[in-house]
């Protein structure tokens, strides 16, 4: 079914080429990079938790664009107020402050060395009955940004963000993703966005996200795979692509006061 999706998606994005655009559509890799991430989930009672993503993101060197590294890419640091619904649906709202890095380090002239982009966000997630093994989720998020390029003298420009993901946990070693259990996770995601500075380029990224992980216990969860992107440039007809690989911790905390009570493991969004 994911591949289903992915392959849907590709074509989407191939329709809405010729739907803005008269030229013939360019397709160019144009970044790789290594993204380190921490994600936190604290249960505070049986209604509300916090829900914290937190990202340190590199991209490759100026004159490797294989290097993965290089060049400083984000700060990113994503915090809210976790709702649980019920056992199938739960959502989350807050924050979001992004730092991003000049993507040319030393050109003071050109760029800026930073600029501080500002978000608003608030997610639903549909978690799906179990088949067997596989759990299945569906993620819509959506973002209120306010960000601008590095170009020096540039302005702010506020536009919107809609995220549609659906992902998978596989336990490998176990019927269930318990404590020791490996896993395999599967996603797939397409994000479209809108606003004043928005013409030709609707569909703003198709990403697929695949990798293995493993349960410490209860409270720490390691997840490490790779990241595929399609995004469409400003022009309509052109697309960038990218290689990323992702290393995260995952942390699962309780605070209720209940001795009989153990965090559920965390497995990241």
């Amino acid at each position: 079914m994911l591949r289903k999706l992915q392959t849907l998606f590709i074509l989407i994005s191939i329709t809405s080429m010729s739907l803005y655009a008269q030229d013939a559509p360019e397709v160019n890799l144009e970044e790789t990079g290594l993204w380190e991430g921490v994600y936190i989930k604290v249960r505070f009672s049986e209604k509300f938790g916090y829900y914290g993503e937190h990202h340190y993101r590199s991209r490759n060197s100026l004159d490797n664009l294989h290097s993965y590294v290089g060049r400083p890419r984000q700060v990113y640091n994503r915090a809210g107020l976790n709702i649980f619904f019920n056992d199938y649906f739960e959502a989350v709202i807050g924050p979001t402050y992004v730092v991003n890095f000049t993507p040319e380090p030393g050109n003071d002239e050109a760029y800026e060395p930073f600029t501080n982009e500002f978000r608003i966000w608030h997610q639903w997630l549909f978690k799906m009955p179990a088949m067997g093994r596989v759990k299945m989720y569906h993620q819509f998020r959506f973002e209120h940004r306010w960000k601008r390029k590095n170009d020096v003298g540039a302005d702010y420009d506020y536009t919107n963000r809609y995220r549609y993901k659906l992902f998978a946990y596989i336990p490998i070693n176990k019927k269930k993703i318990e404590k020791n259990s490996l896993f395999v996770s599967p996603s797939v995601e397409i994000f479209m966005h809108s606003g004043k500075s928005i013409a030709y380029n609707p569909f703003e990224d198709f990403r697929t996200y695949n990798g293995i992980g493993y349960v410490l216990n209860n409270n720490f969860t390691l997840f490490a795979g790779h990241m595929w992107t399609l995004g469409q440039k400003t022009s309509g007809y052109q697309y960038k692509t990218s290689h990323i690989f992702r290393i995260n911790v995952f942390i699962g905390l309780d605070t209720r006061k209940n001795s009989n009570a153990l965090p559920k493991i965390n497995l990241g969004y």
